[in-house]
């Protein structure tokens, strides 16, 4: 999605913060590439295999720098770090209009690796969301990845809809979601994939209505996204399916599944930008439906 030039921020809680080194696994080898996948599938803290145990927030630059260089639509068009900062503000008040007391989660733009309650982020490790914290990480080097590694696209919409898809996770922890239905086990059929296809629902019915939220100017933050942006999404939902990850180290075991095949991520994106937020329970249909 493209972001309205003349959109005004008017000040920003997200946070930078890194400065970790990741014991020396470089994003570009088949290290890395081993270690992301190994996170996909379990959701599990890696922190140990990076080299980074310990105290959780141990050699983090505490709470983070605000990052206060991202003003206008101009500059979340021309920066992947802005285009975070902008959308975190599209989704919080897209949120708050949708959820009775909702809370905004904490945005931290990783720079390099963090500690956290929930283990190391890096480009390594994905974009996650940690519930303990309320707080959503993302480096967006994650995005080159998906470039190279996993045949995306990555533009701007794709990485929208990874944020979008983070704040999903939010909804569910803030709603009372993860409490009734635990994000655990694996299978096609599993809670942890429910909980996943939700995220994307909630994520495409969002990117669906985006463009209606203002800024205080009364200027529209985004424009509407077109067919192509639409299909970029798409695909980076399907780039990061089970099954397409699991191709890729030459086995398929759908047992394992944590996050949903490609094309029930696709499917389940597709549900809530076409059919809003009410499309979105994955909870009480047949395993059969999702």
């Amino acid at each position: 999605m493209t972001f309205n030039t003349g959109a005004e921020l008017g000040g920003s809680s997200a946070r930078r913060r890194g400065g970790l080194v990741a014991g020396g696994v470089g994003v570009a080898g088949l290290g890395g590439l081993a270690i992301l996948l190994l996170n996909l599938f379990t959701g599990g803290d890696i922190g140990g295999l990076l080299g980074l145990g310990g105290d959780p927030y141990a050699g983090s630059s505490g709470s983070g720098t605000v990052i206060e260089d991202c003003e206008t639509g101009a500059d979340a068009n021309r920066d992947d770090e802005c285009r975070l900062v902008f959308g975190q503000r599209v989704l919080d008040e897209y949120w708050a209009d949708h959820v009775q007391g909702y809370r905004a989660p904490q945005l931290v733009v990783v720079d390099g690796s963090t500690s956290t309650a929930c283990g190391t982020a890096s480009e390594q490790t994905g974009p996650f969301y940690c519930p303990p914290e309320e707080t959503i990480y993302v480096d967006p080097d994650f995005f080159a990845l998906l470039r190279t590694q996993f045949d995306a696209s990555a533009g701007p919409l794709a990485q929208l809809y990874v944020l979008a898809h983070e704040y999903g996770h939010h909804i569910q922890q803030i709603t009372g979601v993860f409490d009734a239905n635990p994000p655990n086990g694996t299978g096609p059929e599993s809670n942890g994939v429910r909980t996943e296809l939700q995220a994307d629902c909630l994520a495409g019915a969002w990117v669906a209505d985006a463009a209606d939220e203002v800024d205080a100017n009364g200027t529209p933050y985004l424009q509407p996204p077109t067919e192509a942006q639409v299909r970029d999404a798409l695909d980076a939902a399907a780039a990061v399916g089970d099954d397409h990850i699991q191709a890729q180290s030459g086995y398929v075991n759908p047992e394992s599944w944590t996050h949903g095949s490609s094309d029930q991520r696709r499917r389940w994106f597709a549900a809530g930008y076409q059919n809003g937020l009410s499309a979105c329970d994955t909870f009480s249909i047949p395993g059969s439906s999702l």
